[in-house]
Parts: C-alpha cells; sequence; structure tokens
C-alpha cells in the first residue's frame, strides 16, 4: 500500500493502537474539563471547554508518536471550491433543518442576536476557537489516521460514530433525541471526510472548525434542540442525512470516474496502435517492440 497524504501507513495494530490512545485520553479530558469550567466562570453559552478534549487526546499521542501525528496534522493542499462547497453545505444544513422544523407547529424560530446573554461576536469566535480544539481531534487527526488503511467512506463513518458517542450527555436525553444526534454526527462526519480528503493540515482545520461552528451558530440561533426537545433533533439529523447521501453519491461518481480512467485509456492507446505486418523471414532474430 502506497501513501496516502504523504502519510505512510502503520500496520493494522499500530493505527488502531494510536486511535485507542487518542480516543480514551479525549473522552476522560472532556470530561475532566467539563467538571472543571464552573469554577473557571467561562459560560458554556460562549464555549463548552470539553470541546477541547480531542486536542488533549492528540498531544498525549505526540508525546510518543510525534513525527507520525506531526505528519498526519500536516496533510496535503486544498483549494477555494472546496471551501465554498463545504462552508456552503453548513449552511444548508442549518436552512433544512429550519425548514423542516418550520413545517411542524410551533417550529423553528428566530433569536435575535442582540438578545444573546454575550456579544454575538464573541461567541461566534469562541465557537470557533472551540469547534477547531474538537475538529483538529476528529478531522485533522483520527480520520487521517484511519484514513491510511481505510477508504473514504469508512474512515468518515467510524469517526463520526466514535464523535457522537463522545458526547456522553446526550444519551441521557430520549432515545429518540440520541439517535438524531448520532445520525447527524454520522453524517457530517460524511460530508467533512468526502470534502477534505487530501485537505491539508492548517486549511483542513479552518475549513473543519468553520463548518462546525457555522452549524453550531445556526442552531443557536433558529433552534432549540438544546432544551432537550425530540423533534428538532431529528430535523437536524435527517437534514444531515440528506446532505451526506449527496456527497457520498459525488464521492462515488468521482471514484467510479478514476477507476475507468486507466480502463479507458489502454483501450485507446490499443486501438490507436496499428497492427504492425510481419518482418521477412531472416536468419536473424528481430524484436518487435509493442508500445
Amino acid at each position: 500500500m502506497g501513501t496516502v497524504d504523504g502519510v505512510e501507513p502503520a500496520g493494522r495494530g499500530g493505527v488502531w493502537g494510536a486511535a485507542g490512545v487518542f480516543t480514551a485520553v479525549a473522552f476522560v479530558a472532556a470530561g475532566a474539563l467539563g467538571a472543571a469550567q464552573p469554577g473557571t466562570g467561562v459560560p458554556t453559552e460562549v464555549v463548552q471547554l470539553t470541546q477541547f478534549g480531542p486536542a488533549v487526546g492528540v498531544g498525549a499521542v505526540a508525546l510518543y508518536r510525534w513525527r507520525r501525528t506531526r505528519e498526519l496534522l500536516r496533510g496535503g493542499g486544498g483549494g477555494p471550491r472546496r471551501a465554498v462547497a463545504l462552508l456552503g453545505t453548513a449552511a444548508l444544513v442549518v436552512a433544512l433543518t429550519v425548514l423542516l422544523y418550520g413545517l411542524a407547529p410551533g417550529g423553528a424560530g428566530f433569536t435575535p442576536p442582540g438578545v444573546l446573554h454575550h456579544p454575538f461576536l464573541l461567541i461566534a469566535a469562541a465557537q470557533l476557537v472551540g469547534a477547531c480544539g474538537e475538529e483538529i481531534g476528529w478531522r485533522c487527526f483520527l480520520q487521517p489516521l484511519l484514513r491510511t488503511r481505510y477508504g473514504v467512506l469508512v474512515s468518515s463513518l467510524t469517526v463520526g460514530a466514535v464523535w457522537g458517542v463522545w458526547h456522553v450527555p446526550v444519551f441521557a436525553q430520549a432515545p429518540a433525541y440520541a439517535a438524531g444526534f448520532l445520525a447527524a454526527t454520522v453524517a457530517m462526519s460524511v460530508v467533512l471526510g468526502v470534502a477534505l480528503d487530501g485537505a491539508g493540515g492548517p486549511y483542513r482545520l479552518l475549513l473543519a472548525g468553520g463548518f462546525h461552528t457555522l452549524v453550531n451558530l445556526g442552531l443557536l440561533l433558529f433552534m432549540d434542540e438544546e432544551s432537550g426537545a425530540v423533534l428538532p433533533m431529528l430535523c437536524f439529523g435527517l437534514s444531515c442525512l440528506v446532505v451526506a447521501l449527496a456527497w457520498a453519491g459525488r464521492h462515488a461518481k468521482a471514484s467510479a470516474k478514476v477507476k475507468a480512467t486507466p480502463e479507458a485509456t489502454a483501450e485507446a492507446t490499443a486501438s490507436a496502435v496499428s497492427p504492425v505486418p510481419a518482418p521477412a523471414p531472416s536468419p536473424v532474430p528481430t524484436t518487435l517492440n509493442r508500445t
């Protein structure tokens, strides 16, 4: 197996060992940071300290696998079209969620930024920092790590499931609420995994954090899923699934095109080569070069 985004694939045990250490530390660190937040005076509306658990997990792996961690975080390149498509998808997720929830009696409303307990620009900036604290673990470390051994969709689905389960308090809510949330995290992970496959580290982090932030801010202003209400969370999960299916279909078409290209090229090359007439009999062996 060759490199993926310039990262040499490790053995299966090495991949899952690093993934296990990262995940365990991310869970423990998130719990510790969440318990410490009330004593810090940092309002949860502005930023939740639990979001930095995955960053601590990356740091833990880097302590004994620095070179490997650096390679994963470095990644490849990027481009403006990718940014527009991904950030536009975040806005689409929010719009679909609001549309679905608005069809229900007493559904979607709007919370003017001015009535929030803190300045909206402060909340937006803090949300971006917190989202990057998460995404440096999920999309900049764990996703590329699994990607060295597995395909885009398999690694994305796995990261999405771990990401969803990492939100432990969600499972204290109704089962339908937790199901809608898990559907959303897995679906958004597919979108991010496909959109950011091969993207560079800083570029990947900013785009993943930007997507995460736009979704969070949209839900903050238009939805009330944080109250534990089931319907808005189900609408959110369904919207994410619809968008993820579109991205997965796009990925499948691109993959099929890539696979078909070498075969098409070989056929075109073969048909373009005219038959070479057989050489006249000669006592000296003749070598025929074929293109």
